[in-house]
């Protein structure tokens, strides 16, 4: 029986383009319902100081700065927990054809509130196509192991094509999310 994975989880290393692709593939599903958020970086005067994130129902916030305070860090990055769940929470549960998160990574997997949710979005096999870190302990690990969803590895010779064969994976799911993968349709080098 072919695979019926409903969520796909893209890695690969810092700055390959997988925001670019998960960016280019929600261009590409047009008015379809889409919840979720990407992360984009902060930069003043051509330096990167931190990491802002969108939902894809339009609100945006801050996720990192070097000038915040806070107990939560990555480098040299504060991580603002509080205003991340409030911005990323609701749109994790909101209904919708296609949830997309950018990312699960270390900075995200602070807030045990998030972790929670997107164990839940595991239980309810929500269609999904999330980013991950190429590697991490807890959260990053766990949905990196589940054998639910198909693991792809972003690099600079496939990050083009990825948005067209993701939409198709998508296309594929049909309105109720039963269709079916062919194995041919996994080969993403």
């Amino acid at each position: 029986m072919p695979d019926r994975k409903r969520a796909i989880l893209l890695t690969g290393r810092p700055g390959v383009g997988k925001t670019t692709v998960i960016r280019r593939l929600v261009e590409l599903l047009g008015n379809r319902p889409l919840a979720g958020f990407y992360t984009a970086e902060i930069r003043e005067a051509g330096q990167r100081v931190g990491f802002g994130a969108m939902t894809f129902s339009g609100k945006t916030g801050l996720l990192a700065h070097t000038a915040l305070r806070s107990n939560y860090r990555v480098g040299r990055y504060r991580v603002d927990v509080a205003a991340f769940e409030k911005l990323v929470l609701p749109e994790l549960a909101r209904p919708c054809a296609l949830l997309l998160i950018d990312e699960i990574g270390k900075m995200e997997c602070f807030s045990a509130r998030f972790v929670e949710a997107v164990r839940k979005v595991f239980e309810r096999r929500q269609p999904l196509v999330a980013t991950v870190a190429a590697s991490g302990t807890g959260l990053i690990a766990e949905v990196r192991q589940r054998t639910d969803v198909e693991l792809w590895t972003v690099t600079r010779e496939n990050r083009e094509k990825l948005p067209r064969q993701l939409a198709a994976w998508f296309e594929r799911l049909g309105p109720a999310g039963e269709g079916e993968l062919r194995h041919d349709d996994r080969n993403v080098s």
